[in-house]
């Protein structure tokens, strides 16, 4: 499957959407996560590309909404203290916030579509809220919902199989995080009727493309992958998206019919004019 450009995705935008704040490392996702991958491989294709971690500068606002490892901590100074003093630091924590949120919705309102990966075990609003304003649009949206499996989790169970009181809290720790496995990758129900049901994909399928574009160093995606081959991967997906529109189902004539979501623009050509 060839990667090049001049397809039906040449020039088009698409914003990589997915949880941000409570990753397990930010500085391992801004530096080489998915959307770093995913980014690199639609550059092949001409498109593109809206990284909330590496976002566009703005004419005349310099580094406007930037994002980086610590743009987080500013949740330290959050009150919950009533009256005017906690008013004014929540109202400043928000100020301080709204450049990430109004420029992140701005490059999903520019865009043509969204890739999303969205575990089922990780905390998101902005993504849920990227979503929802794309599908508003009648945006496609791209959905990865991988495998949620914590290996080490049953490790750890069974090293502690003689240690009563270290399996007690384990098992405390689970029901209190709460721990919850998605071993088949089924995305929360309330994205089914929002995406559509085509749109879903259980991985990226990075591991044909590792050596064409130097994928060396691994990331939380491969591990997954290698115990779960992706039975529908994403970059497979694009490759053909590059070549012809995908079609939706029709539940009512239960055929697969052509998708008026997907409106990528022509704008390498002047546009026909009518004669004065």
């Amino acid at each position: 499957m060839a990667l090049h450009p001049g397809g039906l995705l040449q020039d088009a935008r698409v914003y990589l959407s997915g949880p941000m704040d409570f990753v397990a490392s930010r500085e391992m996702e801004k530096a080489a996560g998915w959307r770093t991958r995913v980014g690199q491989f639609l550059h092949k294709m001409g498109v593109i590309v809206f990284d909330p971690w590496d976002k566009p500068e703005v004419r005349g606002l310099h580094e406007y909404g930037l994002e980086g490892q610590t743009t987080t901590d500013l949740r330290r100074d959050w009150s919950w203290e009533n009256g005017l003093e906690g008013a004014a630091v929540r109202s400043d924590m928000a100020e301080r916030f709204w450049p990430a949120l109004h420029i992140d919705l701005r490059m999903v309102d520019t865009s043509d579509f969204l890739v999303c990966c969205c575990p089922t075990n990780v905390y998101s609003v902005g993504t849920p809220h990227e979503i929802i304003v794309a599908r508003q649009q009648r945006k496609p949206v791209l959905f990865v919902s991988p495998h949620v499996e914590f290996p080490a989790l049953q490790r750890l169970r069974n090293h502690l199989t003689n240690d009563p009181l270290g399996s007690g809290l384990l098992e405390d720790l689970v029901r209190e995080t709460p721990i919850m496995q998605n071993p088949n990758g089924c995305p929360s129900l309330w994205y089914l009727p929002l995406v559509g049901g085509e749109h879903f994909f259980d991985g990226f399928g990075f591991d044909t493309y590792r050596e064409p574009l130097g994928w060396e160093r691994l990331i939380p995606a491969d591990e997954i992958e290698k115990r779960h081959p992706p039975e529908k991967p994403l970059l497979p997906f694009l490759v053909d998206l590059n070549e012809h529109l995908p079609k939706k189902w029709d539940r009512r004539i239960r055929e697969l019919v052509p998708n008026d979501d997907w409106i990528l623009w022509d704008l390498g050509r002047p546009p026909n004019r009518l004669p004065l």
